[in-house]
């Protein structure tokens, strides 16, 4: 699946709990990465040298991203709470 253009969902929801580029302490969910474009919602590091691991790991599929952004916000959202530790 390719990623759905003007969404940025997987660049604002979950957590990064690891330090990556302009980000030292990583990024808490639902904030958006400061690499995210607000213009069109794209990353600005992306296929740098400075896109996180954790980026590259994430694969657009239908079960994360749904048929619209705002399904996509709230299925990874709901992710990240599912697997925080308790």
């Amino acid at each position: 699946m390719q990623c759905r253009s003007q969404c940025g969902a997987c660049c604002i929801a979950p957590s990064i709990n690891h330090p990556y580029y302009g980000m030292p302490n990583g990024k808490p969910a639902n904030v958006a990465c400061i690499h995210l474009a607000h213009e069109d919602m794209s990353c600005k590091i992306w296929n740098s040298p400075h896109y996180p691991k954790t980026c590259k790991n994430f694969a657009a599929e239908a079960a994360f991203c749904g048929e619209t952004r705002a399904q996509a916000l709230d299925i990874i959202a709901a992710l990240e709470i599912s697997t925080q530790s308790h």
